[in-house]
């Protein structure tokens, strides 16, 4: 999320007519069942998953030689688990000048620069026990240590590690805003783990660089809360998404004038430890593309293909243009993930959006609570650009200004291609979205009615402002027997919300007769079906603010009570219902505003 606030301005519509398809289906929110084309996890194996725990029984190799332990194969200490920086410092030229200080930059990817430790002490406050462990191959024990720490506030660089800030630029609000870059995080390094996967590790808050523009290069504790808990808490939506590790705070004073009014206050100053397979976005294209540094922006591409794309022919003459099909399909798919749970990103600039179409750059998030098409969860975004209902629409704006800086790597012929490449967008979304949605709602087959009768829920809940996530949870819970005889109990809370409007048993009549038209099903098959992807529980923002405000006194019994619960968002919990995790949301959540400022 970037401080400076840049003049927004209202960017005419220039887009074909398949375009008009993105506007009517962005009011309607797609589910999480789909298989992304990576192979990406779905939310039926999320669903499973033991938080924190994995089978390494067939991954056993010497211990004495890697370090791990011969029972668990995590290492139990830092001193034989390495990072390194080799491959992209060999790959790209370095920022030749090596004083840290802000200006502009050219001709390289990274500028080498050290973090900023913080003065007073840092307190580790949270972990990720399942990207330590699993991810990370580390001894959760391995937190507790005073190295650790110092490893993940910035204070102690590993051998191999050589920090990194990346130079990228970006579209803010429809608008060109030049270079942008790493202005508060630090890439430490890869590691490699024992499954063969490739991680980049990241630190958000760790100080100063070269891109950090007017800003301090921190990050304030409400801020990396959230993105700590929302990070982790899609992953087990099964929403692609960068991890975090661990968060540490301290003492330091943070200035921060969070709603832009002059009410500047000392806020504690956090650092996020992120792990992504990569962290190249599209604007680490734009950026070469509008300096003019061709070479070096098909050597970035190139170093991208062969490194996240292996099933591209790297040789081929087309791999551009394969590499930019992906990159489309993977976008429309990601967004519909975020629709599918009513996630808006908040601020999605060309500068945080993923190549691998990873979920970035947590800032002013909101998870809907009510349904509205409108919902804008960022005050700072005073014209509703990005609003929850436009989403995919501008998924579509920020690949054309992809397309555009591989123009100059393409020949006319196929500069034509690419654009029919991104014509085939608003397909491949709308397809995804009935798919997705269809499964929400726990039908089988094809009905050319379908697209009819999610469209008509939503408008009912539309008109009565009926929860969102509840809505589908509770069509997932409630009998069809309840739903033929029309007996809504109040623990269907939401369900008796939409029934107020007149229309809705109208509704459930179709919907009866539409499952009926499931082949070889069951009412106990659909429910455990649908509560498999209709989540219970996700972040609102009610829920991460009562966790900020008791961590903000040194209490983070609710930032860990909440990483618990979001581990498990399809299963109901005790605790969970208990701090009224699934219930209406207080009314004071309706006066709570995010901003771009963190």
């Amino acid at each position: 999320m970037k401080r400076m606030k840049v003049k927004r301005t209202i960017v005419a519509n220039i887009f074909n007519p398949n375009v008009m398809k993105i506007m009517i289906m962005g009011l309607i929110w797609e589910s999480t069942v789909g298989i992304f084309s990576r192979g990406e996890r779905t939310e039926f194996e999320a669903s499973d998953l033991e938080c924190g725990s994995v089978d390494s029984s067939h991954y056993f190799t010497n211990g004495d030689n890697l370090g791990y332990s011969q029972v668990n194969h995590k290492r139990v200490s830092l001193d034989l688990w390495k990072l390194t920086s080799q491959k992209l410092i060999e790959s790209f030229p370095l920022d030749p000048i090596k004083e840290n200080y802000v200006r502009q930059v050219r001709d390289c990817i990274f500028s080498a620069v050290q973090p900023e430790p913080f003065k007073s002490a840092a307190k580790l406050v949270a972990v990720s026990k399942e990207v330590v462990e699993d991810l990370l191959d580390l001894d959760v024990s391995v937190t507790e240590t005073k190295e650790f720490i110092q490893f993940v506030s910035g204070a102690q660089i590993l051998p191999g590690s050589v920090p990194l800030a990346h130079r990228y630029g970006g579209h803010q609000f429809g608008v060109w805003a030049g270079q942008l870059g790493d202005g508060r995080a630090h890439l430490l390094g890869v590691y490699i783990n024992r499954h063969g996967t490739r991680w980049e590790l990241q630190l958000k808050g760790s100080g100063k660089t070269p891109y950090s523009r007017d800003g301090d290069g921190r990050a304030v504790l409400r801020s990396s809360i959230r993105e700590f808990l929302c990070s982790e808490a899609l992953n087990y939506l099964g929403i692609p998404t960068s991890r975090a590790a661990s968060l540490v705070v301290s003492n330091d004073n943070v200035k921060r004038d969070q709603f832009y009014n002059g009410s500047v206050k000392n806020e504690k100053g956090a650092v996020v430890l992120r792990v992504a397979k990569s962290w190249f976005r599209f604007g680490s294209l734009e950026i070469l593309a509008h300096s003019g540094e061709t070479e070096l922006l098909r050597t970035l591409v190139d170093f991208i293909i062969k490194q996240y794309f292996p099933f591209i022919n790297a040789t081929n003459s087309n791999r551009y243009l394969d590499f930019f099909s992906q990159v489309v399909t993977d976008t429309s798919y990601l967004i519909a993930h975020w629709m599918s749970v009513g996630f808006a990103h908040g601020v999605c600039n060309t500068d945080n959006f993923s190549v691998l179409s990873v979920t970035l750059d947590y800032g002013p998030f909101g998870f809907m609570d009510f349904y509205d098409p409108n919902f804008v969860p960022n005050t700072s975004d005073d014209e509703g650009r990005y609003k929850i209902g436009n989403q995919a629409n501008v998924g579509r704006y920020n690949l054309d200004k992809l397309r555009k800086a591989l123009t100059l790597l393409l020949d006319s012929k196929q500069q034509l291609s690419a654009e029919q490449i991104l014509k085939d967008y608003p397909d491949l979304y709308h397809i995804k979205l009935m798919e997705l949605f269809k499964a929400k709602l726990g039908l089988f087959g094809r009905d050319k009615n379908d697209d009819y009768l999610i469209k008509y829920l939503l408008k009912l809940m539309e008109d009565t402002r009926a929860d969102f996530t509840m809505t589908f949870r509770q069509l997932s819970e409630i009998t069809q027997q309840q739903l033929e005889a029309h007996s809504i109990s109040e623990e269907y809370w939401a369900l008796q919300d939409i029934a107020r409007h007149t229309k809705f048993f109208h509704w459930v009549n179709l919907y009866l007769s539409r499952l009926n038209k499931n082949i070889v099903d069951s009412d106990e098959a659909r429910r455990t079906r649908m509560q498999s992807i209709n989540p219970r529980y996700i972040l609102r923002n009610w829920m991460a603010e009562s966790a900020i405000k008791k961590a903000e006194g040194n209490d983070f019994s609710e930032v860990h009570l909440l990483q618990k619960v979001l581990c498990y968002p399809f299963n109901k919990q005790t605790e969970a219902e208990e701090a009224g995790y699934s219930s209406h949301p207080p009314p004071w959540a309706r006066e709570l505003r995010v901003s771009c400022s963190s």
